[in-house]
C-alpha cells in the first residue's frame, strides 16, 4: 500500500507542536513547584499560622525562575551560535574535499549534491565521522551554514540507495528548522539544569559557615536542597519532551525523505543493517551524548529508563 507522506508530515509537524507546549507547562509547572518551596521555607520556624497562598511569593518565583531559566538558556544558545561545522568538529569528523580520490567519499558527495539539488537548497560541507557504526546528522540555523556528517560505517557498509536515504532524511531536518529546534531545546534544558547547579551552591556555602544562627543556616540547607531537587526534576522532564520531541521530528524527516527519493526501501534497508550490525548505530566519542537528538539512529543502547529517554 502507498504511503501518504504528505499526511505523515502534517501530523508530526502537529505533534511537534502540541510537545513544545508541553515543555512550556512543564516550566510553570517547576514555578509553581519554586512557589511551594518558598511558601514551605516562610514557615520553616514560625511560630504562628502561614497560609499557603501568598501572591508576593508568587510574585516573586515567577520572575526570578523566568529571568534564571531565561538567561542561562540564552546564554547556552549563544555558546551554540558558530553552526554545524562546530558541531562536526566537536565529534571528531573530518570534511570530505570536492577532490577526494576515494571512490566511497565520492559517492558520498555524489549523494549530497543530488539531495541538495531535490531539495532546492546549496550544497552543505560534507563531514566522516570515525565510527565503525551506521549514523548520520546534520546541523546548522539555516541551509546556508548547515553540514551533512556520516560515519564511516555508513560508506563502509550502505549500498548507494541505502546511503541516498539516509542522506535524504538529514536532508529534512535542515529543510525543516529541526537544528534550530534542537539548539533551543539544549539551551532550555540547561536553563532547568541551572536551578540544580544553584541548590548544590546554596547546600554548600551553608555547610561552609562556621557562625550564626542555626535556623538560618537549616533554613539555607533546606533551600539549597529544595532547589537542587526541582532543578533535577525540571531537567528529567525537560529531557523526557525533548527526547519526545526529537522522536517526532524524526518521523517527519523519514517522511521527507521518501518524498526527496521516492525510494522507501532506501532508508529502510539502511535501518535492517543497523539492526544486523554488531555496532548498529552507536558512536563512540565522548563528546556525542551532546548531540545524541541530532543523529539519524540512537548513538547509544538504551534501556529501561534510558529507552525512555532515547530521542529515536
Amino acid at each position: 500500500m502507498a504511503t501518504n507522506f504528505f499526511q505523515q508530515q502534517d501530523s508530526a509537524r502537529r505533534k511537534t507542536f502540541q510537545l513544545v507546549v508541553y515543555f512550556v507547562l512543564a516550566i510553570l509547572i517547576l514555578i509553581a513547584l519554586v512557589y511551594g518551596l518558598l511558601v514551605a521555607l516562610s514557615m520553616y520556624g514560625a511560630h504562628e499560622p502561614v497560609s499557603w497562598w501568598q501572591p508576593d511569593m508568587l510574585l516573586l518565583a515567577a520572575p526570578a525562575v523566568g529571568i534564571l531559566v531565561g538567561g542561562a538558556s540564552a546564554l547556552k544558545v549563544a555558546q551554540l551560535a558558530s553552526g554545524g561545522q562546530a558541531v562536526a568538529l566537536m565529534l571528531g569528523g573530518k570534511e570530505v574535499p570536492g577532490t577526494t580520490t576515494d571512490a566511497r567519499q565520492k559517492r558520498l558527495l555524489n549523494v549530497v549534491e543530488e539531495m541538495a539539488l531535490a531539495a532546492g537548497v546549496p550544497v552543505p560541507p560534507v563531514y566522516v565521522l570515525p565510527e565503525t557504526g551506521i549514523n548520520a546528522f546534520a546541523a546548522g540555523y539555516a541551509p546556508g551554514d548547515a553540514v551533512v556528517a556520516v560515519s564511516q560505517g555508513c560508506l563502509d557498509y550502505l549500498t548507494r540507495d541505502e546511503l541516498q536515504g539516509v542522506v535524504a532524511h538529514e536532508f529534512s531536518h535542515i529543510l525543516n528548522g529541526d537544528m534550530r529546534l534542537n539548539i533551543r531545546l539544549i539551551g532550555l534544558i540547561f536553563g532547568i539544569m541551572a536551578l540544580s547547579i544553584i541548590g548544590r551552591s546554596l547546600m554548600f556555602a551553608s555547610r561552609g559557615r562556621s557562625s550564626g544562627r542555626q535556623d538560618s543556616r537549616g533554613g539555607m540547607v533546606l533551600l539549597g536542597l529544595g532547589v537542587f531537587v526541582l532543578g533535577l526534576v525540571g531537567a528529567f522532564f525537560g529531557r523526557l519532551i525533548m527526547a519526545a520531541v526529537s522522536r517526532q521530528r524524526e518521523y517527519l524527516a523519514d517522511a521527507s525523505a521518501v518524498q526527496f527519493t521516492r525510494n522507501p526501501d532506501g532508508i529502510g534497508g539502511a535501518l535492517k543493517k543497523i539492526g544486523g550490525l554488531a555496532e548498529g548505530s552507536r558512536i563512540d566519542t565522548p563528546r556525542a551524548a551532546e548531540a545524541a537528538h541530532m543523529f539519524f539512529a540512537n548513538a547509544f543502547a538504551g534501556e529501561g529508563l534510558a529507552g525512555l529517554l532515547a530521542t529515536h
